[in-house]
């Protein structure tokens, strides 16, 4: 089959017809593209070719530009920090070079440029040249600023009517407080006064003047610049210690229920701050509960990846936190509510019922502690609140290692104490904590047993007890023969009388009667893992 020309037909001769015709199609297609500036620099970075879409962006003529150099596009400032050659260089090394920037047009006006750069190489590696790829994003950039300057205006807006909600909150709260101490202190002054309206004008003034120093606190705490002592603690054992008080906040119309973590959950955290933050939960929930229901507070240990964490806020870290969880089934919140459930005086309540100040202590002394409170409600459906506090990584871990160690090999607790009924008590919480148990009604008959049992770790005794030896007097005889004993004494006189009466140190633990089984496990000796020092 002969060619056009007369020639004959050969695959090699239709193959080079069609490389032809695609490398004139691909020039073609190049040179179409307007959106896009498309050319080539040879190695030093000259201009060798340009297209259409050069020519729109950037305003040159291809006879006016190939043979320039293309730092021409580059702003009088890039040219001082050498731009060009370090983009030509890193497109060199690494095979492409991308940045984005000012450029400048033939007319002198700027543009905003996505720009890349990509090496052409020969097969045996030499550089023949650059592919450079403009695009012009001035009027996305344009929006994007545009974007920018709205929300943050409307960002100002916000903060100052925060602000404005804020100052007037206080000042008609402080304005109350104010009422109280001045109108009271004016009538202190008025001659004739009864002794008994003093005393009750001055409880007024003290009242007064400890809201005052309450709401400070919380504005404090909002504004994240409250002193915080922070300490490491196990929050299973610093909520334990807080249930009765948090069972009464719950009143007789709502039901307070616990399920904590069983594994090492510690924290560091200033522990009266917690406590105030958790308590302001248990009475929202309360609050939201006008017929009664269940209020339950849960925690438990959770690791955030870094997509967590990001999500979460910009200052939380990807890392293990210790989640304290307050659900209620209460009439639950509006997403405009949500939204504004953390700003000060801001407040659903009827007037008198409440300040607005409980949320954003919460929030305030979470963030401050490294954390964040996540609200989750909506109407009819309850609401969640949970605290992010970032665990100890140091106290986990030997926590973790007590632990364990203390299911491989449990420690053995010798109790001493003649009431049978505190004994039973005693006993039933020691075995919970994994102890096993020996147990004396009387100081000698405990040492007989020390004696007799060498694998005893713990010596947990009364300091008040028969047959004229008390637990001091056992505890130093105990030591004399076994110094490595360690001892908790127990009871329930005050520390003033036991020191007069028995010459009680600080040479040994001492727990305070009545005890709760979380006091035990924070104070019996072989579990101090359960508090790490500061």
């Amino acid at each position: 089959m002969n060619q056009p020309d007369g020639t004959a037909s050969t695959p090699r001769n239709r193959s080079q017809s069609a490389l032809a015709g695609s490398d004139e199609q691909f020039r073609l297609l190049v040179q179409g593209v307007i959106d896009y500036a498309i050319f080539m620099l040879d190695p030093a970075g000259y201009v060798s070719t340009w297209n259409f879409g050069a020519a729109r962006i950037k305003g040159y003529a291809a006879e006016e530009i190939i043979g320039r150099h293309f730092s021409t596009f580059y702003t009088d400032e890039d040219k001082a920090m050498d731009m060009p050659a370090r983009m030509l260089a890193k497109a060199t090394k690494e095979g492409r070079a991308e940045a984005e920037g000012w450029r400048v047009r033939k007319d002198g006006t700027r543009f905003w440029a996505n720009v890349v750069v990509d090496a052409i190489r020969k097969p045996h590696g030499e550089i023949i040249g650059f592919a450079k790829v403009t695009r012009d994003l001035t009027e996305r950039r344009a929006a994007q600023e545009a974007l920018e300057k709205a929300q943050a205006a409307l960002a100002q807006t916000q903060k100052m009517e925060a602000i404005g909600q804020l100052t007037g909150g206080i000042a008609h709260d402080f304005n109350n407080l104010l009422t109280v101490i001045s109108s009271n202190g004016e009538l202190l002054g008025t001659p004739n006064i009864r002794e008994r309206e003093k005393r009750k004008l001055l409880d007024g003034i003290l009242r007064a003047a400890e809201r005052g120093s309450r709401l400070t606190q919380q504005l404090l705490a909002f504004a994240r610049r409250q002193p915080l002592s922070p300490r490491t603690l196990s929050i299973r054992l610093l909520i334990g210690n807080f249930e009765p008080v948090l069972h009464r906040a719950g009143s007789s119309i709502a039901r307070v229920e616990f399920d904590l973590s069983k594994q090492p959950d510690f924290t560091r955290i200033d522990a009266p701050q917690f406590e105030a933050a958790l308590l302001n939960l248990i009475v929202n929930a309360r609050d939201a509960m006008p017929d009664g229901g269940t209020i339950r507070v849960l925690s438990k240990v959770e690791r955030l990846d870094a997509g967590r964490a990001s999500t979460a806020g910009p200052d939380m870290k990807p890392g293990e936190y210790v989640v304290v969880s307050v659900e209620d089934d209460g009439v639950g919140m509006t997403p405009e509510t949500v939204a504004k459930a953390f700003e000060p005086f801001y407040t659903t309540k009827e007037p008198g019922k409440g300040t607005g100040l409980g949320l954003s202590q919460v929030y305030g002394f979470v963030t401050q502690s490294g954390g964040y409170v996540d609200l989750d409600s909506s109407p009819g459906r309850g609401t969640t609140v949970r605290l992010y506090l970032p665990t100890d990584a140091e106290a986990q871990q030997k926590a973790t290692l007590e632990d364990a160690q203390r299911r491989t090999s449990p420690l053995t607790v010798l109790l001493v104490e003649d009431d049978p009924d505190v004994m039973e008590s005693a006993i039933s919480m020691v075995q919970s904590l994994g102890y096993l148990t020996l147990t004396a009604s009387d100081g000698v008959a405990a040492l007989e047993i020390l004696r007799a049992e060498p694998e005893i770790d713990v010596l947990f005794t009364d300091i008040v007890m028969p047959k004229g030896m008390s637990g001091v007097d056992l505890a130093r005889q105990a030591r004399a023969f076994r110094p490595t004993l360690k001892v908790l004494l127990a009871s329930g006189y005050p520390m003033s009388a036991l020191s007069d009466q028995h010459g009680l140190t600080d040479e040994f633990a001492f727990l305070s009667k009545p005890y709760r089984w979380s006091e035990l496990s924070e104070r019996l000796p072989g579990l101090e893992g359960l508090v790490a020092p500061n």
